[in-house]
């Protein structure tokens, strides 16, 4: 005799049998669904990024293959309505194809705490705009989406000021307006380079020199006739070895760095700028800086960073963007983005 429970479901009466593979069947359903992580990303339009490139674009390919639900959105889908953080996003598809990397689906608003993880890859100019796109994005970490990186921290650490507190890992280093504090600084130091503090990609960088009959318009010029502080570096002559990029995932560096060399006549290593990148492993130098600023960065949610260093000394700390994910991995078969997501799934557990 078959006992029979009461159950509805699908407007029948179901047997215990039927009743316990239902149960199994709904629990199978609510582990995936568990398992499968919903993850954003707010980047400048996927549409314009170079695939081949773009670290982005690597981080999305591995958390796709990890089963991730992406969902894509642009700063501008990013609104706040009644203390929440809401955005208008596409549901992405990516692939590591040249051509043709990437599928959107329909938008859709959505809360951004219903997210497990959100990477923020928008692209300086550190604007307003910016800013207030951290505002959102902290309202959205206050209801328990992880954001990477911690939205407070990207408002809080300028990428050229930041090594200001880290001096013993720097070359000589001014940050000011005053034009005449700039020029004694220059003819001090007799050989500079100078650049604004919301650049990226070598934007706006210039050498200068104590002879440098073009000096003074420089200083004018950068600073907008004193209106904007601007860094002065002493000039480091190890450029022509490459401006390293050296990855940092929670506080602990990739063994290796991209080098960025400068092309014929510039002094500029940026990728954006025409350097050339080459593949070098981590002098003991390195890691020393590595080990001086992992705490601090740990200590602010900064998980995925970007150092820049230059013979022996840091330059800049990049928080907004890092790239130089794939050109890594390509010259030496590593798999960063899966050591990143290692941690972000440690930190959502």
């Amino acid at each position: 005799m078959r006992i029979r429970l009461q159950f509805f479901h699908d407007a029948r009466l179901v047997s215990a049998q039927d009743s316990l593979a239902y149960v199994a069947q709904s629990m199978n359903s609510l582990v995936n669904k568990i398992m499968s992580y919903q993850l954003g990303v707010i980047m400048d339009p996927i549409a314009s990024i170079k695939p081949g490139k773009d670290s982005t674009l690597a981080m999305l390919l591995e958390a796709q293959a990890r089963g991730y639900q992406l969902h894509y959105m642009e700063q501008s889908d990013v609104s706040i309505r009644d203390g929440t953080s809401y955005g208008n996003s596409q549901t992405l598809t990516v692939a590591d194809d040249g051509k043709d990397w990437f599928q959107l689906g329909k938008k859709n608003t959505l809360p951004l705490h219903e997210l497990d993880v959100m990477l923020m890859r928008k692209d300086p100019p550190f604007d307003l705009e910016y800013i207030y796109t951290t505002y959102a994005l902290e309202l959205a970490e206050q209801q328990g989406c992880l954001i990477i990186n911690k939205p407070q921290s990207l408002r809080d650490v300028n990428e050229k000021l930041f090594i200001s507190w880290f001096p013993q890992c720097c070359a000589t280093t001014l940050i000011s307006r005053d034009r005449q504090q700039l020029r004694d600084f220059i003819d001090e130091l007799q050989s500079v380079v100078i650049k604004p503090l919301d650049g990226m990609g070598g934007e706006s960088v210039f050498r200068t020199a104590i002879d440098d009959p073009n000096k003074s318009v420089i200083i004018d010029t950068i600073t907008h006739n004193g209106a904007r502080s601007v860094m002065v570096q002493r000039f480091i002559p190890a450029i022509s070895e490459g401006d390293k990029r050296i990855l940092m995932i929670d506080g602990e560096p990739v063994p290796y760095a991209l080098a960025r060399v400068p092309a014929a006549g510039e002094t500029r290593g940026n990728l954006a700028a025409g350097g050339s990148g080459k593949g070098v492993e981590l002098s003991e130098r390195d890691r020393w800086i590595c080990q001086q600023v992992g705490a601090e960065l740990q200590q602010r949610g900064l998980i995925f960073v970007g150092l820049d260093v230059i013979g022996d000394f840091l330059t800049e700390v990049n928080v907004t963007s890092p790239t130089c994910i794939r050109q890594l991995d390509s010259i030496y078969g590593l798999t960063i983005s899966a050591t990143l997501f290692d941690v972000i799934e440690r930190k959502l557990a």
